[in-house]
């Protein structure tokens, strides 16, 4: 089991903003992302910066952690200028780049260049379009495609990521099509549990929803006689009825159910005061540097 952490983007980096990616090496955690978005939910009216360049700057302040989006969406991204990005970014960082990408939602950054909002069918067909076609332009020299959502032309991308063959995919999904994507292109499997749980469900309901999601993960597998035990399977935090950061033995527990069902590696936000992502630190820093030792 992995222990890591979301920092997300709101801080000025010289008034705070280094400082918190700092610390998360410090406390241990295996990888630290950030969000992809343009802004997001409720701090949509406060300060939100890019995620390339802040983890740019995170790589250039952090020695060993891993870094992260989590998650990247074609929202706004386009595969050829995206591939760009992350190969200098890979290698700034000495080849610790995780690209975590999904589908995105409707709502907050989803129209931001004027487009009309695209369904959950619109969002699943660019999402396959887009992952294998990032796939080939993260590890061949030059790549021409035409597609109905993404084209390149003589995309040239050397000397490719620093990691080889490319930097891992950590896909997000939940339903067949993305499950797929995850199975045929994916390092790591990403999900932050059944949405319609958050509110009223119960921790044990969750903890059977997400059984049958990481079920699901592995018949994906199966289809192209890929081992499901081969990929990273990764829980993003806050957002399932538990409550894992109320204690040191409240986390522990949360971790053992969930890596009983399979889990690799469980993502906690970073406390921010006054948010949804409000938390204690002593406890928070308890977890990060206590709890593994506990799970072991």
């Amino acid at each position: 089991m992995r222990l890591s952490t979301v920092v997300l983007p709101v801080d000025r980096w010289h008034e705070g903003g280094r400082a918190k990616w700092q610390r998360a090496e410090d406390l241990g955690f295996h990888a630290a992302y950030t969000y992809d978005h343009l802004s997001w939910r409720s701090f949509r009216d406060g300060p939100w910066f890019g995620a390339i360049p802040t983890l740019t700057a995170a790589a250039t302040a952090t020695q060993s952690m891993r870094l992260g989006t989590l998650v990247t969406s074609p929202n706004f991204r386009h595969p050829v200028t995206l591939a760009k990005e992350l190969i200098a970014l890979d290698d700034i960082s000495g080849g610790r780049i995780t690209l975590g990408i999904g589908a995105g939602g409707n709502g907050f950054d989803a129209t931001a260049l004027g487009q009309d909002a695209w369904t959950p069918k619109e969002r699943a067909d660019r999402l396959a379009e887009f992952v294998p076609l990032l796939d080939r332009l993260l590890t061949e020299d030059a790549v021409t495609a035409r597609g109905t959502f993404y084209s390149a032309e003589e995309a040239r991308n050397v000397p490719g990521c620093a990691q080889r063959p490319r930097l891992p995919f950590a896909v997000a999904a939940t339903g067949p099509r993305g499950l797929r994507l995850a199975a045929k292109h994916g390092q790591a499997w990403v999900t932050t549990g059944d949405p319609k749980l958050f509110e009223e469900g119960t921790p044990a309901q969750s903890a059977e929803a997400l059984r049958g999601q990481v079920t699901k993960l592995g018949a994906a597998c199966a289809e192209i006689g890929r081992d499901v035990g081969s990929l990273e399977k990764i829980l993003l935090t806050g957002f399932t009825p538990d409550r894992p950061l109320d204690s040191l033995d409240a986390f522990v527990d949360f971790a053992g159910t969930h890596y009983g069902l399979g889990f690799t590696e469980i993502v906690l936000h970073l406390p921010i005061a006054d948010s949804v992502f409000a938390a204690d630190e002593t406890v928070f820093e308890k977890i990060a540097t206590e709890a593994l030792d506990q799970l072991r």
